[in-house]
């Protein structure tokens, strides 16, 4: 067996109107449908049918933060430049939403967020992928800062 790629995330949420506001109008994903009596939402990017699927379980605990076992956040590919990551961090700090962090990986430039949930996002735009095909160890070089 190999496998091909990531195909989607399933994340339960305390409220699926306010993850939807999150992940669909402010992330830009495209709501697919409801199931579940509407109380679940796909969505996508357009890459495939769904790489989301959100399900509204209300005021169930949430996952403790720090460190756990368990998902610890998901990346989602918003571009290919940094003047791409650069206006995504101004739209997200106008819409309130406040930035945890910022990285350069050598193969990549990221924002880190979380979301309504608490649930960590990696918002990045990659480097030129020659980098790492010319070097598939740069995928492991240290974290450095990113200004932007």
């Amino acid at each position: 067996m190999k496998a091909h790629y990531l195909g989607h995330v399933v994340f339960y949420v305390r409220d699926l109107e306010r993850s939807l506001a999150f992940y669909r109008d402010l992330l830009g994903f495209q709501e697919v449908g409801r199931i579940f009596n509407g109380a679940a939402s796909a969505l996508t990017s357009g890459r495939t049918h769904h790489e989301l699927l959100l399900i509204q379980v209300g005021e169930a605990p949430a996952s403790p933060p720090g460190r756990r076992l368990g998902l610890y956040h998901i990346g989602i590919k918003i571009g290919d430049s940094l003047d791409e990551l650069r206006a995504a961090k101004q739209e997200l700090e106008r819409a309130g939403v406040s930035i945890g962090g910022m990285s350069d990986h050598t193969v990549s430039q990221s924002l880190y967020l979380q979301d309504p949930d608490g649930n960590e996002v990696e918002l990045y735009v990659d480097a030129d992928a020659a980098i790492w095909k010319n070097d598939p160890t740069a995928v492991l070089s240290p974290t450095k800062p990113l200004c932007l």
